[in-house]
């Protein structure tokens, strides 16, 4: 006699994705699309953040992307940390810049440099919450 033993199949436990990682996601994505749209409109065309610092905080979005998606809460918020001083610091010396240069006539920030400041200020806050312990229910 033979007895058959049923292997049950693993469960798998599906795991929500917090509140601090979903903004960390979206500002991620919103500085990473903000990076190649246009940064400044002026009367002789339009200027891609891709050209200049726009490429440099599509790398920190990147960077925040990886950080939406890693398991470890302080790792997360260190990398949310980078890419909030990142999509802040460049589009506002960007502007303070430019402002120096010619004034404020004659040109007109675009969707891009606001989506990346937008960015920043979410990953700021994201990269606080994730820095606290999380809260117990």
């Amino acid at each position: 006699m033979s007895q058959s033993t049923s292997a049950a199949a693993p469960v798998r436990v599906r795991r929500r994705m917090e509140p601090a990682r979903k903004r960390l996601l979206l500002a991620a994505l919103m500085a990473l699309v903000g990076a190649f749209l246009p940064w400044l409109y002026t009367g002789v065309g339009n200027i891609n953040g891709a050209r200049g610092a726009g490429l440099w905080v599509a790398y920190a979005a990147v960077f925040g992307v990886a950080g939406a998606l890693m398991p470890m809460r302080r790792v997360s918020a260190v990398q949310a940390a980078v890419l909030a001083a990142v999509a802040l610091a460049l589009p506002i010396w960007q502007l303070v810049h430019l402002a120096g240069l010619v004034g404020f006539e004659g040109w007109m920030p675009g969707p891009g440099i606001i989506m990346c400041l937008g960015g920043g200020v979410l990953a700021a806050v994201a990269g606080r919450q994730l820095w606290q312990p999380p809260a117990q229910d």
